[in-house]
């Protein structure tokens, strides 16, 4: 039974600072049994990070779409799982207001960082909220889960331009805005013809980001950590990239000299 300072202490052996920002996908399962539960995992994660920028996927691709095009931030719940609902509905904690990738963020200048992400009209915008970790020099904590769930990542291929990752038409949504308004949108979904979550095939980069330094093992509880580093996970991403954009839907191995040149 993990308690509060246990999993601070996990943090710290990880070598994360309270003053790092960081974007935290989570499985509770695997962190296993910790005193107190979800709340004090997250108590942990708020206290630890308190001076710095603590943040969570809020995601609701899951539900959205052209039979429930409206987006209520204060009550759509989350489809990525019991931490990000219960971190997004605590105080001092705010959402974006992104109608299928939106965030959670809680500390010093949370608010201004989630700020206009009613704007844009892509999942990861380079611009928006995922596109600006690697303008903060965030940090991806993975906790027991893979890359697979690493949403930077489509950030990634945003800004190099990967093609044939988004629907040629946008969709309509209305999203309801803090003051009550509803603010109408068009937002470009995620789609590939050949792989309809490519976000699977994302681990086909594991070794390569560990073996460059992008990123590292850690634990958290019971669960496996992978910490990432988003200027070295960019980089790295980005020279595999540039051997052939497709990587990601090439069923070959990547080749270990196209990261190790």
């Amino acid at each position: 039974m993990y308690t509060k300072q246990d999993l601070i202490l996990q943090l710290q052996q990880m070598g994360l600072k309270p003053r790092d920002a960081v974007m935290m996908h989570s499985s509770m399962k695997a962190i296993g049994p910790v005193e107190g539960g979800a709340d004090t995992v997250l108590d942990a994660l708020t206290e630890y990070f308190a001076p710095g920028l603590f943040m969570t996927p809020t995601h609701t691709w899951r539900q959205m779409g052209p039979e429930h095009p409206v987006f209520d931030p204060a009550a759509e719940p989350s489809c990525v799982g019991l931490l990000t609902n219960l971190f997004m509905r605590r105080p001092g904690v705010v959402r974006s207001l992104h109608p299928t990738h939106s965030i959670a963020a809680f500390g010093p200048g949370a608010a201004e960082y989630i700020r206009g992400e009613e704007n844009v009209t892509t999942p990861c915008a380079p611009e928006g909220v995922w596109g600006r970790l690697l303008k903060i020099r965030a940090k991806v904590l993975l906790v027991g889960v893979t890359h697979a769930r690493n949403t930077y990542i489509h950030a990634v291929e945003e800004m190099l331009d990967v093609p044939e990752r988004l629907t040629d038409k946008p969709v309509d949504f209305t999203i309801v805005t803090p003051d009550g308004g509803h603010k109408p949108v068009k937002m470009h979904r995620h789609f590939n013809p050949v792989e309809a979550h490519i976000s699977e095939r994302f681990v086909k980069l594991t070794d390569c980001y560990f073996e460059t330094g992008a990123a590292v093992r850690g634990r958290l509880g019971d669960a496996e950590c992978i910490l990432c580093d988003c200027e070295k996970l960019y980089e790295v991403t980005k020279k595999v990239l540039s051997h052939h954009i497709n990587t990601f839907i090439d069923v070959d191995p990547v080749p270990p000299e196209w990261w190790r040149e």
